[in-house]
């Protein structure tokens, strides 16, 4: 039984390139710096007092901002190329964190965030049309699945020393630990990786006659997943923003804890999600496999409910929101690939980007709120609803898209 489960490991990580490897290294540099933004919420609440009203307007300036870079990061990715966008963005990510420690107004910090979101989150689609320049169409999703492995252990050892920080010795260095890893993943990206591009197959050379211009707006498909993923997407990322509050407030967890549970999140991916891929990914429909990752995002929510007040209830709901999540994002990742070609494969991941960039901006503003005025229970109830929307248009989307 262990030498098969060796095998299979061996098997899923086998006929990866180089620079996926040295890709996905850069990117565990960089989020095992993240520490700011699994605790931003608690620094805003904790540290400068703010009412969760306010610290919403500060999660949707970071949502704007995300939205804005991802959107620069596509466009640019398809005029100047994903590797000067990349170091770009990790280099002055990291400096504009400097400053995030400098500033305690609501608004200056609103006006940092954004910048820095803006900046840092043009990243975001410059990074996955890398992943098409540097696997080929087989191992397209094992490559996705191989750099969310690396930040997925990144955000594991991110949040578990981030929580250490925070509870012993301060908020104030989350920022220059956080900032100092960007920067020094953008040196390592430029040391390591070499700047290429995609060499188009004769189908993508076909495909980009036929479709030249061709916008992913013009996709209807695509554009109804989009929906999909944004309905999605907030109830995801709420799990990172709302959660970690109720943590404290009601189940009485110190950030050490919370960065220690948020951690488990991280191990969990890096343990399981590469075999899981491997063995499902031509023997399941990947959409599919995206709704019922969704199914089980809405299910840890109703966790909370179900089991009130238990840490059995946190350890338990995190356990379905990681399974969720490695069924849900790899896939809706290789889906949005596959839906572009090499003329606008930055449109596409940017259209893909926004998703969570617009979860990112109402979805904590929203959700804050619905907490404060009504309480976490309404809200835990209002997100499963939400995913199981979302889920009943994954399976409509399976459908209409294998019929196409």
């Amino acid at each position: 039984m262990l030498n098969k489960t060796i095998q299979l490991y061996i098997k899923s990580f086998a006929g990866l390139s180089r620079d996926i490897w040295f890709l996905s290294l850069v990117t565990l540099i960089n989020r095992t710096g993240t520490m700011v933004i699994p605790f931003l919420t608690l620094y805003l609440t904790t540290e400068r007092q703010f009412t969760l009203t306010e610290a919403s307007w500060v999660m949707a300036c970071f949502g704007i901002g995300s939205l804005l870079g991802t959107m620069i990061g596509g466009r640019l990715t398809d005029k100047i190329g994903h590797y000067p966008v990349i170091l770009f963005s990790l280099f002055f990510g990291g400096m504009v964190l400097f400053v995030l420690q400098q500033v305690h107004s609501l608004y200056a910090i609103c006006a940092v965030i954004f910048v820095f979101t803006t900046i840092s989150d043009s990243f975001r689609p410059a990074s996955m049309a890398s992943v098409a320049v540097y696997s080929t169409p087989e191992n397209r999703t094992r490559s996705i699945s191989l750099v969310r492995l690396a930040i997925n252990l990144g955000f594991a050892l991110g949040p578990a020393l981030g929580g250490l920080i925070a509870a012993n010795i301060g908020y104030d260095w989350l920022f220059w630990i956080d900032g100092t890893t960007c920067m020094a993943a953008a040196v390592f990206f430029g040391l390591t990786i070499k700047n290429q591009k995609a060499d188009p197959t004769e189908e993508e050379i076909k495909e980009v006659k036929e479709a030249e211009g061709k916008s992913p707006y013009q996709d209807r498909s695509f554009l109804f997943f989009f929906v999909l993923l944004f309905l999605s997407a907030s109830a995801f990322v709420l799990f990172f923003s709302a959660v970690p509050i109720y943590f404290r407030q009601t189940l009485l967890m110190d950030e050490a804890q919370i960065g220690g549970l948020l951690a488990l999140n991280g191990f969990i991916i890096f343990a399981v999600e590469m075999p899981l891929v491997y063995l499902l990914q031509d023997k399941v429909p990947h959409l599919k496999l995206v709704a019922i990752g969704v199914g089980l995002i809405g299910l840890s929510y109703l966790i909370f409910n179900i089991f009130f007040g238990w840490f059995f209830a946190a350890l338990l709901a995190l356990l379905a929101i990681t399974f969720g999540e490695i069924l849900n994002i790899p896939f809706a990742n290789t889906f949005a690939l596959s839906r572009s070609n090499a003329s606008n494969r930055g449109k596409y991941m940017a259209l893909y980007g926004n998703a969570y960039s617009l979860a990112h901006v109402l979805s904590p503003f929203i959700g804050l709120r619905v907490a404060e005025i009504y309480g976490f229970d309404a809200l835990w109830y209002l997100l499963a609803f939400i995913c199981a929307l979302s889920m009943l248009g994954f399976t409509f989307l399976q459908r209409q898209v294998a019929a196409e």
